[in-house]
């Protein structure tokens, strides 16, 4: 998994670069996503592993599956994976540029757990607490988890924010230990 990301980098910077030179950032990650999709779908995996298709005929299939949807900058970056045999890290590469893409637009990604479903005004303001905290707007992904009993456990980067009945019971259990 290491090695994969380290080959990504370079692919991803570039297309950060070809994205923000064109003010299209919004787009590119659109498309990156859409051609992760294709090159993790099983056929096209078995496809690109496939010796025996040579590298114009694989980047006319790609092309072909992604549809008309990719620029001509777009484009060639798929020619540029396929000759460099690169299309197997996509995933990777989606993965470091949407990271560029929000450091650069000062976004955070976030992760809140809560023991209960929360409603929509509730979570709007805990969202609005969140962002003046960390003088960031952020991608929020909210999930339901019955085991911290009661409460919330936000993530926003590494710094974790455990406000659960669990995370409370497990620290006086420390406590009592010590």
């Amino acid at each position: 998994m290491a090695e994969n990301v380290t080959i990504a980098r370079p692919y991803a910077e570039a297309a950060f670069q070809l994205a923000s030179a064109g003010n299209a950032l919004g787009p590119w990650s659109e498309a990156l996503d859409q051609l992760s999709a294709i090159a993790t779908d099983p056929q096209m995996r078995d496809c690109i592993t496939d010796p025996k298709l040579q590298p114009e005929q694989l980047a006319g299939l790609f092309l072909d599956v992604a549809g008309t949807g990719l620029t001509a900058e777009q484009q060639n970056y798929v020619r540029v994976l396929v000759d460099n045999e690169r299309l197997q890290v996509l995933p990777e590469i989606r993965d470091l540029f949407v990271a560029l893409k929000n450091e650069h637009e000062g976004v955070k990604e976030a992760s809140i757990a809560s023991a209960f479903p929360m409603d929509d005004s509730t979570l709007k303001t805990l969202i609005a607490d969140l962002e003046a905290r960390f003088k960031a707007k952020l991608n929020v992904t909210v999930s339901v988890d019955p085991e911290l009993i009661g409460g919330v456990k936000i993530a926003v980067g590494d710094e974790v924010i455990d406000a659960s009945v669990r995370g409370k019971l497990a620290n006086m259990a420390a406590a009592l230990k010590n």
